[in-house]
């Protein structure tokens, strides 16, 4: 694609997803102690930094703890079949349905260009004036829409977003064609009853009520470049969070 720069990953990302995804398979089980970093470092043939970057992540996101003399203890269990997506790490619908070996597809709904103005401004953080993609897609997990998603992102940060591209997975396009890192997201979670349109749209049978996430991402050159309203049916979400305890003296 014209004007787009193919960018190396950073070193870390595939050692992250390599033990990420030993994890999730359960080939390292809850409880186990990794391999040393001197090992990862013949594995992977990387540097030893590299390999305390990844393991910092995977630590940060509750899936490692280091337990001091004794090494770094994996403390990441499955979830419930139920539970299909996680509101705790930044997460596509695609790596979602991977990770729980699911069949899924997506519907676009809505594909089109906008121009940010004072009302978008206010909803999103988007600053007035801007190139904006509006897209509205249904999320489909064995035959059952389970997620409504209302995505806005910013054109001049994801320029050559397409239908066909939101109807696969835009966080692929943008981090392996235009070569984006993702780094943060701001989230706020609430239940909100369904409306008539959620009833629509998802496969709610008697719930009466939606499990509604509300972000905005940002990538590594700290510029914010979407803002998503994700509407849950209730018992295909969790949340999962690593925390530290403050110990005020």
């Amino acid at each position: 694609m014209e004007g787009v720069i193919d960018m190396p990953k950073a070193k870390y990302e595939p050692i992250y997803h390599a033990i990420r995804d030993e994890i999730e398979s359960q080939e390292i089980k809850f409880g186990d102690f990794l391999p040393s970093e001197n090992d990862y470092v013949a594995r992977f043939k990387v540097s030893r930094n590299t390999i305390r970057r990844a393991l910092s992540i995977l630590t940060s996101e509750g899936f490692l703890l280091p337990r001091h003399g004794r090494g770094v203890q994996v403390i990441w269990k499955p979830l419930t079949d139920m539970a299909l997506f996680t509101i705790g790490g930044i997460e596509s619908f695609s790596e979602a349905a991977y990770r729980n070996q699911k069949t899924y597809r997506t519907e676009v709904i809505t594909f089109r260009e906008i121009i940010s103005d004072k009302s978008t401004c206010r909803l999103t953080g988007f600053d007035v004036g801007v190139e904006l993609y509006y897209i509205e897609r249904r999320r489909i997990i064995e035959d059952k829409p389970v997620v409504f998603d209302t995505n806005v992102f910013l054109k001049e940060e994801t320029p050559g977003l397409t239908k066909e591209i939101a109807s696969d997975s835009i966080y692929k396009y943008l981090e392996d064609t235009l070569g984006m890192t993702i780094t943060t997201s701001r989230r706020r979670v609430t239940a909100e009853p369904a409306t008539k349109h959620d009833k629509e749209i998802l496969d709610l049978d008697h719930q009466d009520f939606v499990l509604t996430v509300t972000g905005q991402v940002f990538n590594s050159n700290g510029v914010m470049f979407e803002y998503t309203q994700s509407r849950h049916v209730p018992n295909h979400v969790c949340f999962v969070e690593s925390a530290v305890r403050q110990k005020i003296s």
